[in-house]
């Protein structure tokens, strides 16, 4: 199949030589000049996933019309802040013959509170049913090795779910189905911001009783809200819910996990974002969920405090301190 990839950070391009090994045609875009000289004289996109060998046969480029001119299918790897302006370039340009689309971004965009497929929904004006989303615990890196991983596709058609499940899957990427497309993108994009508690643990010095505290009721919080929105609670159990929660919140990859363990160590915001090349989807995603939480009436206590220590300059101390001291509950999943 021909497939467009739009963006050319970490998580495209190891998505890209996925689908290249699984013998697709793939075209790749971004705007990053620095990376298309890097790939073109050394084969390699040295500013996102050093060490890894890109095939000759995928292309990279800046034409966007060479991305979204004939493909069966469309993939959107850009951040999920910056899909909106993305998606507006291709529209212009974009000819709808049926193409599906898929969202790998782990986001909720801001002020609008849309998960990335409903996104591409409303500015391609293309059904629902021909979107999908891929999400759960996999880091680009260990993806471009070959280390088995699994993950989901997610679709309100099980039957796009279903195709993207057989275009992506190969003997080290496996790949589950389901059409509960609510409850994986938004497992996807609230996880990050217990990973960015998880790391503020680990840079405070606190212990692994206290990160694994906070992961478990880091779910529950997620499951409530995805629960409002519509998801299914068993689907937060799964791979997009809690195993993309424990790969996050552990992992050395996480860039989320990094900018808390950073603020944890006493560094402010600002500092640590500045110095990155990556994104941190769990910074932009605290502000939409402490909102949605506020206007849908939503207990989140650690995204709350999550939020006050990244936009109010609250001290992780005082923000541990205040999760502990909250009234006595009885515990069960919704308390």
């Amino acid at each position: 199949m021909r497939i467009g990839m739009i963006g050319a950070g970490s998580w495209g391009t190891a998505l890209a030589l996925v689908l290249h090994e699984n013998g697709h045609e793939v075209r790749c875009w971004t705007i990053d000049e620095e990376s298309l000289n890097d790939i073109r004289l050394k084969q390699e996109n040295s500013r996102y996933l050093p060490g890894i060998k890109i095939p000759s046969e995928i292309v990279f480029t800046s034409d966007l019309r060479l991305i979204v001119e004939d493909p069966e299918i469309i993939v959107n790897a850009v951040p999920s802040q910056v899909t909106r302006s993305a998606l507006s370039l291709v529209k212009e340009i974009f000819s709808d013959q049926g193409q599906i689309w898929v969202s790998v971004s782990k986001g909720i965009e801001n002020k609008t509170y849309k998960r990335i497929t409903q996104v591409i929904e409303e500015v391609m004006e293309v059904p629902a049913e021909r979107i999908a989303a891929l999400s759960g615990p996999s880091h680009a890196e260990e993806v471009a090795r070959k280390i088995p991983t699994a993950i989901v596709s997610s679709s309100a058609s099980i039957e796009t779910a279903r195709k993207i499940q057989q275009v992506f899957m190969n003997q080290y990427l496996r790949i589950y189905a389901n059409d509960d497309v609510t409850g994986v993108e938004l497992g996807g994009a609230l996880k990050n911001i217990i990973a960015l508690a998880a790391g503020i643990c680990d840079g405070a010095g606190y212990g692994d009783n206290t990160k694994a505290a906070l992961m478990t009721r880091g779910l529950v919080e997620i499951s409530r809200l995805g629960v409002e929105m519509g998801a299914r609670p068993s689907t937060f159990a799964g791979l997009s819910g809690m195993g993309d929660l424990i790969v996050t919140c552990m992992s050395r990859h996480s860039r989320n996990r990094y900018v808390g363990e950073q603020i944890g160590k006493g560094r402010t915001l600002k500092e640590v974002l500045d110095e990155m090349v990556m994104v941190a989807e769990g910074v932009r995603t605290a502000e939409s969920a402490y909102e949605l939480a506020k206007m849908k009436k939503v207990e989140m206590p650690i995204t709350e405090q999550i939020y006050k220590v990244l936009f109010e300059n609250k001290s992780p101390g005082q923000a541990m301190l205040d999760l502990m001291t909250r009234a006595s509950k009885i515990e069960d999943w919704g308390a």
